[in-house]
């Protein structure tokens, strides 16, 4: 069942807790995408790092192709239902030792619609995600899924600090942001996350959608902000799947009130 309302889109938020156990995971996901389904979503998001998790770290041990298992079940589940759905995973480095932290877009007929691969790896607060994991390309095209007309924007967790990087995927048409996350927990983190949300949302004039994994080491707290920052939708730290409606109208009215947009006097280039 998909959104009733001319444009409107149903998303589904898949805060989920993942494990090393990549067939757990696997039939995780499974149950929440039916979940979605039967609540009428037309798209779902999951975390980052969905297909597999240690909050040690994750590298090349949890990288899978994109035939692997992870993403062809991805598919069959979009197909499946007749939804389009976005999640995490780790692909193949450019050398064994490496992997490649990624999200992946799969639209309703199942095909894989593009792959963003992170390009801020999160080497802050005590943590080195580059020791063993390669970073995206800061040039690569960026990566806009169309969902019922509504273009959706990817990127992903520390991306989220990186004005630059939102507003690149927005020169490239996104309405909406999408940032699965697997939001290390910590002082004043949760509060970090929610204000970058908002920030990027106003500062943008989008939606934001931010998924957080559930579980030990990692905030949860998914959220989404509407253009003029107000947040619609809020989770807590537990598993949880929640579905919230987005009306284009609804963006087009905040851009028209606040053009800025339209008046700034600097573009972003990637370095």
């Amino acid at each position: 069942m998909a959104a009733t309302d001319p444009g409107a889109v149903r998303v589904a938020i898949a805060q989920v807790e993942v494990a090393a156990d990549h067939a757990a995971n696997r039939d995780a996901v499974a149950r929440v995408v039916r979940e979605a389904a039967g609540a009428g979503a037309d798209l779902v998001v999951l975390p980052e790092y969905a297909s597999g998790y240690e909050p040690r770290g994750v590298g090349a041990e949890h990288a899978e192709p994109l035939d692997g298992p992870f993403v062809t079940l991805l598919r069959g589940l979009a197909r499946e239902h007749g939804l389009a759905v976005v999640a995490g995973t780790v692909l193949p480095g450019a050398t064994p030792e490496r992997g490649s932290n990624a999200v992946v877009a799969v639209g309703a007929d199942g095909e894989l619609a593009g792959t963003y691969r992170k390009v801020h790896l999160y080497d802050a607060f005590g943590a080195r995600e580059s020791d063993r994991l390669e970073a995206g390309a800061a040039d690569a095209e960026p990566l806009v899924l169309v969902v019922r007309g509504m273009p959706f924007g990817v990127l992903t967790c520390y991306d989220l600090r990186f004005p630059e990087s939102a507003r690149r995927v927005v020169d490239a048409g996104a309405h909406v942001l999408l940032y699965p996350a697997a939001w290390a927990a910590g002082p004043l983190k949760a509060d970090h996350w929610r204000t970058l949300l908002r920030a990027r949302a106003l500062e943008n004039t989008v939606v934001v959608v931010g998924v957080g994994m559930a579980g030990r080491t990692v905030t949860g707290r998914s959220l989404v902000a509407g253009p003029d920052g107000v947040v619609a939708l809020e989770l807590d730290e537990a598993p949880q799947v929640a579905v919230t409606t987005l009306d284009p109208a609804a963006i087009a009215a905040a851009r028209a009130t606040n053009p800025s947009l339209e008046n700034r006097r600097y573009r972003v280039t990637p370095a």
